[in-house]
């Protein structure tokens, strides 16, 4: 009964850490970047969402952006880069 209860616990733990979308590889496809939102697109996307960007990257054929939210949390969103639409979140609050 023990060990069940302290799999449980180890499981629940560990499933609760990890980020939203490093759990498995997120991909937007392989569309051109010719048909790509610009990145001053992509912030002024975030913005309207409540977000202070601090950075932008590409990764995965995705935008990474990396931003603090209303509430002062750090956030890092996945989003497509022609339609501009979420594909995964994490947040550290």
């Amino acid at each position: 009964m023990r060990i069940m209860i302290s799999a449980l616990v180890l499981l629940t733990a560990f499933a609760a850490g990890r980020p939203a979308f490093a759990e498995e590889e997120v991909s937007c496809g392989d569309t051109p970047k010719s048909q790509w939102m610009s990145e001053d697109a992509i912030k002024a996307k975030a913005l309207e969402q409540g977000l202070d960007v601090r950075q932008i990257k590409i990764e995965n054929g995705c935008y990474e952006i990396k931003a603090i939210d209303k509430d002062g949390a750090k956030v890092e969103r996945v989003l497509n880069p022609v339609t501009g639409a979420v594909v995964a979140t994490e947040s550290d609050g």
